[in-house]
């Protein structure tokens, strides 16, 4: 059983790595990768302690996040990348892998157009500046996201194997 002032190291640790990874957002062209490199982050404390860590490391790496680093990429995280991760190891339970796949993607879909109202109604950015595409613009960003949501839960499940297989019993080691 670990003690509770080391799960509050490693989920303090963690949450802080993630920050700092999501201020590195600052720099141009990394917006989309680094809140999906910080979320599989929490996967570490999924494996090592529990969900209940992961959520509340997850949330106070959310809130900084929102206050300190640049906000579509904060956004983006907070809006899916930080909390799939988590939310994944529970739907790989799910006995049929098409049903698996289907709640995946509705979790994706909702996730992607709930952030796409936001975007429109919140910081009221109007479809027709959306480029070219102008209305059809959601579809299309739609249809490339769910190809891209494919590649990175694929992804995310490679580096949980890679994570289980080469650190989960150093980590663990040094946790007891």
């Amino acid at each position: 059983m670990m003690k509770s002032s080391k799960k509050i190291a490693l989920s303090g640790m963690i949450s802080a790595l993630a920050v700092v990874i999501m201020l590195i957002a600052y720099f141009p062209y990394l917006t989309y990768a680094l809140p999906a490199i910080a979320g599989v982050l929490f996967s570490v404390i999924m494996i090592e302690i529990n969900s209940k860590w992961a959520l509340g490391s997850f949330a106070s790496a959310a809130i900084l996040s929102l206050v300190l680093c640049e906000k579509e990429s904060s956004f983006l995280f907070v809006a899916f990348f930080g909390y799939y991760p988590i939310l994944k190891a529970y739907l790989e339970r799910i006995p049929s892998r098409v049903l698996e796949y289907i709640v995946k993607f509705i979790v994706f879909n909702v996730a992607t157009i709930v952030s796409y109202l936001v975007i429109i109604y919140v910081f009221r950015i109007p479809i027709e500046d959306m480029g070219a595409f102008g209305r059809y613009t959601i579809l299309i960003l739609l249809g490339m996201g769910n190809v891209m949501f494919v590649v990175y839960d694929m992804a995310v499940s490679k580096l949980i194997d890679e994570y289980m297989f080469k650190l989960h019993r150093r980590v663990g080691r040094m946790l007891k």
